[in-house]
């Protein structure tokens, strides 16, 4: 391993301007920074610096690339992404954005936590051997920062589903409802409204090109940062893995928390638990941090371009969210003027839209001038002026207080459960499934985001921009649905369709877009048969490797056996649906759903090729529905057509297998397929340069149907998305929790913790999460002593 960066060098000192008190930053063996400060603002002030100090090159791309600044750095190639950014920056009245998160000094923390990053900034530019070294190789610099940077960008949060109705309304120009039923089911049952003078035809494949852009990462080429002004537009398309190519949906992001009652605890303590699921990156997208002032001493993860902790404790009250799938968008279709293309059709006449000239900086070139156009819905996206169409897309990101992840500032401080629901609602994006536990034994979930009214429309389609489809405010947060000390003795959720019985579906039309129910039955499943719940059984759930559509499928073997899938048959034999990565069985079951059974069923539903490109992934329940019930759909017309589609295609997965993996299949491991990854930013745009390395190939179990998450991509079963960080609390007893992030803490590729954690993480091991001064002390490998400059 390399030498520790200068910043790691044993009891250094930096003088921080802005510092009121001297401040220390123990950081333990496990990479975990513990800040202490003499007052709220020092300590988020330290925040900030030892974000910088960690994770500059990260937090500086962040910033970057939200603000549409990538291409001062990087040239003409990033100049489309640059703008489909500044579309979505929030444009509204600042002072009621302060207030929008029920914070009285929301403001003022955040000011402090980017002094804190400029700090580090000012020193990097004082001492160059502290800059991580990318900066170096693609010859930039870190910018600084200003607070209304932290909540004007948008374009990061989690919020749906726009991209879903665009490819609805696709499908339906093509083939019916039923059709789309493939791609994605509708839960509650509920018949679709199509919107009176919705013409599908409408919606092309290009209609959201820009919002994709808007939200892709900042991905590097040598093609891309060669590009020439001339060729600079050309770079504005997404692929399905989020990467920006020459010439389509994000996959989905997920999580699991739940927390057990003492009640049904070894201990009689609340056993709390929170793994969330977003895409594989180095450095992770989570970073641990404890923070100690008067009056605050939490620990615990959140992005480390935010001040606080969204997932955590303390000290009294554990916390976390998982997405609650609630439509927060609209695709909205204008009919231009003819002649006019800036006037669009509106209630009895027209309106025009805005048009805003901004100047974006380009490496290599001169300035670029833009021009963005906004409508009284939001940002427009496309226009098709030969057709007469404009699109915009309606988002709650264009309200105030709607930044990601940003309402933790209220909910993190909460001692009570009163005190937690009241906070949540300020809490706007990304909706969510608030867990909350604490030491008087409560636990809890409430639903959580700013949830539109649709008084004529259900929002799974795109709908006209003329008036007649606007939404009439949003739902009080009184009117989502909550649960507090449910008899059941635990709250859980896994993004799945959790709305109680007796919700009013159609009343309050929060969304029907919910995911696989696979994670959410295996984890409900296992605390109800669980009367001793412990914390260790606990990290056993989190990285279960079971696969409920497996065992759904082995139910039907016996009907298939025809004679040229023995050999297949016999690796499954005896085989329960566990995705372990040692399993020779969970290798061929996957490449036969993956590449073999889900593609026929998806070829089956849309024969035609240019319908079928829609579909992928395709939804899992509906297709294991088809499969069960042969009849219910017209892609499985009876048992014995279902007979010969499994025989055939376990019989070419068996065939795609020794390929892969040999001709033996005793010799067959899931984890020689699917393996972590954490990929560096850089390292595709620079091969060969020095300074940072890639983690992995790591094997690994699961899929994305398991409760430990690690969803794939086709082409390799390279895992990219699941849970880095997971954390899992004893409440009160606070010690003994919990918790790994992978691959490692830092995001310096001179640190010992850039990537110690990656081995655990494959292996699914955990470390201390430890809290108390002594236990913190005890661990200690680097003091950090900070004073006003």
């Amino acid at each position: 391993m390399s030498d520790n960066p200068p910043s790691l060098a044993p009891g250094i000192e930096y003088p921080v301007s802005g510092l009121t008190e001297p401040a220390e930053i123990v950081v333990d063996r496990y990479g975990v920074p513990h800040i202490r400060a003499a007052s709220r603002r020092d300590l988020f002030l330290v925040q900030g610096f030892n974000a910088a100090r960690d994770r500059l090159w990260q937090i500086d791309l962040w910033r970057k690339r939200g603000l549409g600044l990538l291409s001062a750095d990087f040239g003409p190639g990033y100049l489309a992404q640059d703008r489909a950014a500044r579309l979505f920056l929030y444009r509204g009245d600042m002072a009621a954005e302060w207030a929008a998160y029920g914070v009285p000094d929301a403001r003022e923390i955040v000011e402090a936590f980017v002094a804190g990053i400029n700090a580090f900034v000012a020193l990097v530019e004082a001492r160059p051997e502290l800059t991580p070294p990318e900066f170096a190789a693609v010859g930039t610099r870190p910018g600084r920062w200003s607070a209304e940077d932290v909540v004007r960008i948008r374009s990061h949060a989690l919020v749906a589903n726009v991209l879903s109705e665009g490819l609805r309304a696709q499908v339906l120009a093509r083939a019916d409802l039923e059709t789309d039923l493939a791609r994605r089911s509708i839960d509650p049952p509920h018949e679709i409204l199509v919107p009176d003078g919705l013409d599908p035809a409408d919606i092309t494949p290009d209609v959201l090109d820009a919002f994709k852009l808007a939200t892709a990462p900042v991905t590097f080429s040598p093609e891309r940062l060669a590009a020439s002004l001339d060729e600079a537009w050309r770079w504005s398309r997404v692929d399905e893995l989020g990467t920006v190519t020459l010439d389509p949906s994000a996959p989905e992001d997920g999580s699991n928390n739940w927390a057990v009652s003492g009640s049904r605890t070894a201990t009689g303590r609340p056993v709390f638990a929170s793994d969330p699921h977003r895409a594989y990156s180095l450095p992770s997208l989570r970073y641990v941090v404890h923070l100690t002032a008067p009056g605050l001493d939490l620990i615990g993860a959140g992005e480390p371009v935010l001040p606080g902790i969204s997932f955590g404790h303390n000290g009294h009250s554990a916390f976390s969210m998982t997405i609650f799938p609630t439509d927060q968008e609209d695709l909205i279709v204008y009919e231009t003027e003819p002649g006019d293309p800036d006037r669009y059709r509106y209630g009895a006449g027209t309106e025009r839209m805005e048009r805003v000239c901004e100047r974006i900086p380009v490496k290599g070139a001169p300035d670029q001038v833009v021009t963005l156009a906004f409508t009284r819905h939001g940002p427009v996206v496309h226009e098709d002026r030969a057709r007469r169409r404009a699109f915009a897309v309606r988002t709650v990101w264009s309200e105030p207080g709607s930044a990601a992840y940003l309402g933790s500032l209220g909910s993190m401080q909460a001692r009570s459960v009163a005190e937690f629901e009241a906070a949540i609602r300020h809490w706007n994006v990304p909706p969510g499934n608030q867990v909350y536990s604490d030491m008087g034994g409560t636990v809890a979930w409430f639903a959580s985001g700013k949830a539109p009214r649709r008084p004529n429309h259900d929002g799974l389609l795109p709908v006209p921009g003329d008036g007649r489809y606007e939404w009439n405010g949003f739902h009080d947060p009184a009117e989502l649905p909550r649960s507090v000390d449910p008899e059941r003795g635990f709250v859980a959720t896994a993004n799945e369709m959790n709305l109680p019985e007796g919700f009013p579906v159609q009343a309050v039309k929060l969304g029907y877009e919910w995911f696989e129910s696979s994670r959410a039955d295996r984890i409900h499943a296992v605390l109800d048969a669980d009367k001793a719940h412990t914390p260790d059984a606990s990290m056993r759930l989190q990285t279960d490797d079971l696969s409920l559509p497996a065992a759904r499928v082995l139910r039907l073997l016996p009907t298939c056996a025809r004679g040229r899938e023995q050999s297949a048959l016999a690796v499954l034999a005896g085989w329960e649906g566990r995705l372990d990565e040692a399993s020779a069985a969970a290798a061929l079951f996957e490449v036969w759903w993956t590449k073999h059974l889900k593609p026929a069923l998806l070829a089956r539903a849309a024969p035609d090729p240019a319908l079928r490109k829609l579909l992928p992934p395709g939804d899992h329940e509906t297709l294991l529905a088809a499969l069960e019930r042969p009849g219910s759909r017209p892609w499985v017309r009876d048992q014995e057509d279902r007979a010969a589609l499994l025989a055939d295609t376990l019989s070419a997965a068996f065939e795609d297998c020794r390929a892969r993996l040999g001709q033996d299949p005793a010799a067959w491991r899931w984890g020689d397929l699917h393996h972590g990854y954490f990929e560096h930013p850089l390292s595709a745009g620079f091969p060969g340069a020095n300074g940072w390395r890639d983690v992995g190939p790591l094997p690994k179990g699961g899929s994305g149907s398991t409760v430990m998450n690690t969803r794939y991509r086709v082409t390799d079963f390279r895992a990219i998305a699941g849970a880095s960080f997971r954390m899992v609390l004893d409440v009160g007893n606070w010690d003994a929790g919990r918790f790994i992030n992978a691959p490692g803490q830092s995001g310096d590729p001179r640190s010992p913790h850039y990537d110690d954690l990656a081995p655990l993480w494959a292996a699914r091991r955990y470390l201390p999460l430890l809290y108390s001064r002594e236990a913190v002390d005890a661990a200690a490998e680097l003091r950090i002593r900070l004073s006003p400059a």
